[in-house]
């Protein structure tokens, strides 16, 4: 049996799986992730979110274990981004719009880079504040958009570029919060 207590807790966010053409089963992310020694792998949704615990406390040697891993088990070319679930709480406690806001949804943008925050954050003054709005968070950027515009914004067109594909995820806050839910 191994001692848990000397891991640590991470939260590994999949880029594009399940929504274009990487098709992974939860089953067989959690069991790739658990042959490339990840401990206590639990999956949230169909959609790339994991919490894990590991030997290594360093986030981005997490981020290289598992994008490894990814790549050898299923062939393609995998991109994480990787939080402590301590950060993670953080993120979501100071989510700085209003998540019940009729008409809008709530986001979060994190990137194993920060430039690439940096790069997307200098669109806000180019952004229709109709439509949407961003706020820098300390590791992140949120966003608040019109329903129904997450695809189509200014901020998701250029999100969706691939220059920011290798190190930017987006996930909605009642993702995150299931998320939370499985954490110690």
């Amino acid at each position: 049996m191994v001692n848990t207590s000397e891991f640590t807790e991470h939260v590994v966010l999949l880029r594009g799986i399940n929504v274009g053409g990487v098709r992974l089963k939860m089953g067989d992310l959690r069991e790739a992730l658990e042959q490339a020694g990840f401990e206590g792998v639990r999956t949230v949704l169909a959609s790339g979110n994991v919490v894990l615990e590991s030997a290594e406390g360093d986030p981005e040697r997490v981020k290289e274990q598992a994008e490894a891993a990814l790549r050898e088990a299923f062939g393609y070319e995998a991109w994480v981004v990787v939080i402590s679930t301590t950060e993670l709480r953080d993120v979501v406690e100071g989510y700085p719009f209003d998540e019940e806001a009729e008409g809008l949804q709530p986001y979060v943008t994190f990137a194993s880079e920060r430039a690439s925050l940096d790069a997307l954050e200098v669109l806000g003054s180019e952004l229709d504040a109709a439509v949407e709005r961003i706020e820098r968070g300390p590791s992140v950027l949120y966003w608040e958009v019109v329903r129904g515009q997450s695809t189509k914004s200014r901020l998701a067109k250029e999100a969706a570029k691939v220059r920011y594909k290798p190190t930017t995820t987006t996930r909605n806050m009642r993702t995150l919060r299931k998320i939370l839910a499985l954490t110690r």
